[in-house]
């Protein structure tokens, strides 16, 4: 009896392959991360409990304005030069006393070592006192991130540098300083005692 040559061609079983189909997505998915944008993180205030409404005094505000092409409008004037420039302006807002009548803003002149005493100016249309100094920043929707980073970054800088010559020590060494500790506790207390941090940082312009 002859045997039948044409043996037909052998399939492959296909049936498991939606099923090794489902768990290669299943393992995507549980393997896979997502970046997520960051942003920067800041402390905000807590809500008030009343709205109070606070009268500011304009020559108390040191404002910077950035727009969508990067540039800088710094008290209502172009800003063309570099931000280590910016850093020293602000210095020269909060060390100034403006008024120095009231037994509080005599105290606080009179804390200030001499290397600080020498940076203080007087000018009656800038600040009354450190107390009282704000500084003022406000960007667009366009401005780059690079640029907001390093005005913020000239802004804290002038505080921190203010606040670590006040004490002795270097900017470095005052942003080390560990609150867990008594007596860094102490110093950092002592470096900002009178002289808030106030940079207000304005809702962005479209």
């Amino acid at each position: 009896m002859a045997r039948n040559k044409d043996r037909g061609t052998p399939e492959v079983n296909s049936g498991s392959m939606a099923d090794i189909a489902f768990l290669l997505l299943i393992f995507f998915l549980v393997t896979t991360t997502i970046a997520n944008d960051k942003g920067i993180l800041m402390q905000l205030p807590p809500p008030p409990e009343e709205e109070i409404e606070i009268k500011l005094q304009e020559r108390n505000i040191f404002k910077i304005l950035a727009n969508s092409n990067d540039q800088l409008l710094v008290e209502n004037e172009p800003f063309g030069r570099p931000i280590s420039e910016l850093k020293e302006m602000v210095k020269d807002h909060i060390l100034n006393f403006g008024k120095l009548s009231s037994t509080e803003t005599i105290d606080l002149y009179n804390s200030l070592p001499g290397s600080l005493k020498s940076q203080v100016k007087q000018d009656p249309s800038s600040s009354d006192s450190p107390g009282d100094a704000i500084v003022s920043f406000k960007a667009n929707r366009g401005t780059s991130y690079k640029l907001y980073i390093d005005v913020l970054d000239a802004l804290h800088s002038a505080y921190n540098e203010i606040y670590a010559e006040r004490i002795g020590i270097t900017a470095e060494e005052f942003l080390q300083l560990d609150q867990s500790d008594d007596l860094q506790k102490r110093a950092y207390k002592q470096a900002r005692a009178g002289i808030p941090k106030a940079i207000s940082i304005a809702e962005p312009d479209k």
